[in-house]
C-alpha cells in the first residue's frame, strides 16, 4: 500500500493532508450551547472526529446517545469506558435538538451497552420514535453497536423505523483480536446481512479504517466482505490516534490511495461510497441521503 511508514522509534508525524479546520463561529457556538442546554453528548466530540469543524460550521452533528462510557473499550476508540444509567428523558432530548437545528436527516448512534439486557436497543427504538414525532419530515439514520448478536435487539431498533441502519466493521479479520478484542467480524457481518433480510427497504451502511496495519489485499477482502453482506453505503477512513493509550498509527495512507479504493469499491456495487484521510462514519451523511433520493416520501413509497 502507498503510505508513510511507522517508525519504529518514534511516532510518525501527520502529513500534510492530515489537516483540520478548527471548530468556530456561529453555527459551532450554536451546537455547543444547546448540546449543555439540553444535556447531550455528540460522537464529534467524545470520539475526537476530525471533522468536527466543518459539520459543526454547516450546522450537523451526530447525536450519541446512552452517555459517553462504552462497555468495550476497543483499542482505537477515544470515548471513555464508564458508562451510567440510562436517562429516559433522553430521547426527547434528542429529538427537541433536532427540531431545533433544523435538520432533515438526523443521525443518531451510541456507545456499546453490553451492560444492558437489550444492548441499548430500546433506547434507540424509542430516540427514533421521538424524533418521527418531533420531526415527521426528517430522515433518520442509526449507527449501531452489535448487539452482542441478539436478532430481538436488531428487530427492535428496525421496527422503530429508521430510513439508514449503519454498523461499523472498523478493521480487517484479522487485526480484531488487537483492535476489538470484544467484538467478531463475522458477527458484525451477520448482523448486517440480517438488517436487509429484516428490513428490505432500508439503506444499509459500514465503514473501516486503514493504517492500522493492514494490508491492500486484507483492506480489498473487506471490502467485498461487506459489500456481500448487502451493505449499501461504504465509508473508508485514516485511523488517527486519539491518546497515547491507544495503538499507533501504522502508516499514514496516501489520498491517492483512497481515491483507488474508492473506485475499487464503487466496482462491487456499492451505491455510494465516501473515502478519504478524514472521513468518518457519519461524514456527508445528509448528503449522501439526498444524493441516493433518500426523502420520507421515497421512504414512504418503498415501504
Amino acid at each position: 500500500m502507498d503510505s508513510q511508514k511507522q517508525s519504529h522509534s518514534k511516532p510518525l508525524q501527520k502529513p500534510p493532508w492530515i489537516r483540520v479546520r478548527m471548530a468556530s463561529g456561529k453555527s459551532v457556538e450554536a451546537i455547543r450551547r444547546l448540546k449543555a442546554a439540553s444535556n447531550l453528548h455528540t460522537v464529534c466530540e467524545s470520539a475526537l472526529c476530525p471533522n468536527i469543524g466543518e459539520c459543526w460550521q454547516d450546522g450537523h452533528a451526530t447525536f450519541m446517545i446512552m452517555g459517553d462510557g462504552c462497555t468495550r473499550n476497543c483499542a482505537f476508540c477515544g470515548v471513555g469506558d464508564r458508562p451510567i444509567p440510562l436517562d429516559p428523558d433522553e430521547p426527547g432530548r434528542v429529538a427537541d435538538a433536532v427540531a431545533a437545528m433544523g435538520l432533515t436527516h438526523a443521525v443518531v448512534t451510541s456507545v456499546t451497552r453490553d451492560d444492558l439486557a437489550d444492548g441499548g436497543a430500546g433506547h434507540f427504538a424509542a430516540t427514533i420514535e421521538a424524533i418521527r414525532r418531533r420531526c415527521p419530515d426528517a430522515t433518520v439514520e442509526v449507527l449501531i453497536p452489535d448487539f452482542g448478536g441478539m436478532p430481538r435487539a436488531l428487530q427492535t431498533v428496525l421496527s422503530a423505523g429508521p430510513d439508514i441502519v449503519g454498523h461499523n466493521i472498523e478493521t480487517v479479520r484479522r487485526l480484531y483480536p488487537g483492535v476489538r478484542p470484544r467484538a467478531d467480524f463475522g458477527q458484525s457481518l451477520r448482523l448486517l446481512s440480517r438488517i436487509k433480510a429484516q428490513s428490505p427497504g432500508c439503506i444499509t451502511k459500514s465503514g473501516f479504517m486503514v493504517g492500522i496495519g493492514e494490508t491492500i489485499r486484507e483492506i480489498h477482502d473487506t471490502i467485498r466482505d461487506i459489500r456481500s453482506a448487502g451493505v449499501d453505503i461504504l465509508t473508508i477512513g485514516q485511523y488517527l490516534r486519539p491518546g497515547p493509550d491507544n495503538i499507533p498509527v501504522a502508516v499514514y495512507v496516501l489520498p491517492e490511495t483512497f481515491a483507488a479504493l474508492k473506485a475499487a469499491a464503487l466496482k462491487t456495487g456499492f451505491l455510494r461510497v465516501e473515502s478519504g484521510p478524514l472521513v468518518r462514519s457519519s461524514y456527508r451523511a445528509a448528503e449522501a441521503a439526498a444524493a441516493l433520493g433518500i426523502t420520507k416520501q421515497t421512504i414512504s413509497e418503498a415501504k
